[in-house]
């Protein structure tokens, strides 16, 4: 029997992987049951490690041990990631090769970035056999269209670190409109338009003949969904700084919480024109708990998020 090939789309943010079954592609819903999985690697106390979600949870509690982006970082010098540098709470070293390391002070060790890709990559391998119910080893893999030859092999040593045969690595617009033009014949231009949680990126491609070309790629890595979810925080945040005269951003238990409410929030106003945040015992002072309750509509959010669409 032909062994099973997933597609596994590796994002700055968030990672994908699916299957084909029956001639469709199909996502395969993690443990946690949501078909992301974040790209966020934490060690905690004697190195333990956490991957995903569970990795995510204790981000702003674990700075300096938790390695989120790493997708910025891989397959670059160390002089050429300066502004990744000053965006992340972790630490990046330079290596001997020039490389850009990252450094986790609860192993002492530092970490390359396919290092920290592979352990992402690992638990979507699982995530496929706990799916299939079998051996999980051959994969495609995507990448932005800008990728150099660099960050494509760095992509496919992760790949291979987490036990794949990589068969192809190919550009993250190309498969979306594979996906798309999969029961389409006859000559097509296609825009693809991906906005990610860190990233966002447009691409013109040309479709005919089942082969499709990327003409041209333009984007800002600099802009993506983790950028509307802060929008959201700052918001509530300074609203309830200025009701209660507590900034919940200096708590940063308080504002684990607060990022995952702001993020389910956004994620529900996709749905419908009004949601709440709601966060009872988010802190306390000398009087005693303190509870948030902040209404927030579609048009607020937008409002919020303007700029960010205007870039």
């Amino acid at each position: 029997m032909a062994k099973k090939i997933v597609g596994i789309d590796l994002g700055t943010t968030n990672s994908v992987v699916a299957v084909m079954e029956g001639g469709k592609p199909t996502v395969i819903t993690n443990a946690e049951g949501s078909r992301l999985t974040p790209s966020v690697v934490g060690f905690g106390k004697g190195g333990q490690r956490l991957v995903g979600q569970l990795a995510r949870r204790q981000a702003v509690m674990n700075p300096k041990n938790t390695v989120y982006s790493a997708k910025r970082f891989i397959g670059r010098r160390f002089d050429e990631v300066g502004s990744e540098r000053r965006n992340v709470t972790f630490d990046v070293k330079a290596g001997k090769a020039a490389e850009a390391l990252l450094h986790i002070p609860e192993t002492g060790r530092d970490v390359t970035p396919e290092e920290i890709s592979a352990m992402v990559l690992q638990k979507l391998r699982a995530e496929a056999e706990r799916y299939l119910g079998e051996d999980v080893t051959e994969a495609v893999i995507t990448v932005p269209a800008y990728f150099n030859d660099s960050q494509r092999q760095a992509t496919r040593n992760a790949g291979e670190i987490a036990g794949f045969n990589v068969r192809r690595i190919i550009n993250e617009p190309t498969a979306a409109a594979l996906a798309y033009g999969m029961d389409k014949k006859g000559a097509e231009t296609i825009l693809v338009w991906d906005l990610g949680g860190g990233t966002f990126d447009v691409s013109i491609l040309e479709a005919g003949d089942g082969v499709f070309e990327v003409k041209a790629t333009n984007g800002d890595t600099h802009l993506g969904g983790d950028d509307y979810d802060r929008s959201i925080v700052d918001y509530v945040a300074d609203d309830f700084r200025a009701r209660e005269g507590i900034d919940l951003r200096k708590d940063p238990q308080a504002l684990q919480r607060l990022v995952e409410a702001c993020e389910k929030a956004k994620q529900e106003l996709s749905t419908v024109p009004q949601t709440q945040i709601s966060l009872p015992f988010i802190t306390a002072d000398q009087h005693g708990p303190k509870h948030l309750d902040v209404p927030l509509t579609r048009a607020k959010f937008e409002e919020l998020s303007h700029h960010l669409t205007e870039r």
